[in-house]
Formats: structure tokens, C-alpha cells, sequence
């Protein structure tokens, strides 16, 4: 896909971020290999159900991004000078640096993977049970030589607790039986990134009680979808 048609697609997401996102060629190369793959290997194993590529730019990639920009706020892909301070910075409520995020329930590796386009300096780990979807999250990895991710080909209860900074999801199945998983992933001042619908809230709210929420984000070009962050 042309790089200008994937900056189009994307620039309702990504509007509120200061930096010339439309300057990124390097990384809307690494958007139209992705989506070249992602298609390819659809016809063989169930990864997603949008196979139109404009679709899966808007939908997947845009609402990635999205939640990576509020994640990483100070992170650019364009800039040439990383972050140097590592972990969550709460004086301006920002992650940096070897930030270890977990993306559970990866499936064809949204947002965890454009998540990392985003953010090359954080450290990466796809959770996905399925070792189909694993193998494919393997060669996407390969194939945009991305470093610092590793793929967990088993179930996320198998983890260490108090293990990363933060823990994403989206569209996960039995979200209730997968949120106190995820929270228990949390070390000390980390975050839940959901992707949700705003008729999930009360049901995440009475799955993990203890955490508190920021006012939930809506998502641009959504009926119902939001960005829900824990405080």
C-alpha cells in the first residue's frame, strides 16, 4: 500500500501527537510489509476477520497506534534521540525507555507489535497460546527486524507475577477470566491498556476492583470503542 493512502488512514488517530507523524516513510514500510503478511497468511489460519488492507489500516493499525501515543506520549518515530530514563516517570505521567510491555491474547499481534513501531526502545512480550498465531507473530518480528520482543507461546498465568510496566489487550475472548491474569502481570506502578467497548467498563471495573481507572479515551472513527487506561 502507498505510504501516503497508510499517513491518510492513519492521521485521525494519531492528530493529537505533536511530532510530523507523516515523515515516518521507514516506519509505513514496515506497516505495508506487515499488512502484505498479514493478508498472505489469513488465507491459511484464522487471524483476523477484516482482510480489506484499508480496513486493517484503520482498524488495527490506527487503534494501535492510538493506544500508543497515550502510552508513550514523549516517543517518537521520527526522533533520533531516544529516552535515557528507563520505566514510568510520574511526574509527567509518561513510560520511557525499557518500558517492558506485555501485549496479552496477541493473536495477529495488535497492538502489541505497532506498539513497538511506535516505541522501538521499550521491550516487548506477545503472549499468544495459539502456536499457529505464534509462528506467524515469529515472522513478523523476523521480517521487520525488531528487536527486543520475545513471543510467549503458552498461557499468560504461566508468567511471573509483577512482571511488566504494562499489560495491553484487545478484543480478548472471556475478557473476565483474562483481567486479573493481566493485573496480576502489573509490577508496582504499572498499567492496563484495554481496547474495549464503553459498554465493557462496568464488567472490567468488578473484574479487578483494586485498580482504579483515568476517564476512558474514546476512539476516533468509533460508534463505542475506547482507550481504558488504570491509573
Amino acid at each position: 500500500m502507498r505510504h501516503a493512502r497508510i499517513a491518510e488512514l492513519l492521521r485521525p488517530f494519531l492528530e493529537a501527537n505533536s511530532t510530523p507523524f507523516s515523515e515516518s516513510g521507514a516506519l509505513y514500510e514496515r506497516i505495508s510489509t506487515y499488512i502484505d503478511m498479514l493478508v498472505h497468511w489469513n488465507s491459511r489460519i484464522n487471524l483476523t476477520a477484516i482482510r480489506d488492507p484499508e480496513q486493517i489500516v484503520s482498524r488495527h493499525f490506527g487503534e494501535s497506534l492510538f493506544a500508543a501515543h497515550h502510552l508513550f506520549p514523549s516517543v517518537s518515530p521520527v526522533s533520533p534521540v531516544p529516552p535515557v530514563v528507563k520505566g514510568f516517570d510520574p511526574a509527567t505521567n509518561r513510560f520511557i525507555s525499557g518500558t517492558r510491555v506485555a501485549d496479552l491474547g496477541s493473536g495477529a499481534g495488535f497492538p502489541g507489535l505497532p506498539i513497538k513501531l511506535w516505541a522501538p526502545e521499550i521491550t516487548l512480550t506477545l503472549i499468544e497460546s495459539n502456536e499457529k498465531k505464534a509462528v506467524f507473530l515469529r515472522e513478523v518480528v523476523r521480517a521487520l527486524t525488531l528487536t527486543d520482543v520475545n513471543i510467549y507461546n503458552a498461557r499468560a498465568e504461566t508468567l511471573p507475577p509483577s512482571t511488566f510496566d504494562v499489560v495491553t489487550m484487545r478484543a480478548v475472548e472471556r475478557l473476565n477470566l483474562a483481567l486479573p491474569i493481566a493485573a496480576a502481570l502489573l509490577a508496582p506502578a504499572g498499567r492496563l491498556a484495554l481496547l474495549i467497548s464503553s459498554h465493557q467498563l462496568d464488567r472490567i471495573r468488578r473484574a479487578v476492583p483494586k485498580l482504579q481507572w483515568d476517564v476512558p479515551i474514546p476512539v476516533p472513527g468509533s460508534e463505542s470503542g475506547i482507550l481504558a487506561l488504570s491509573k
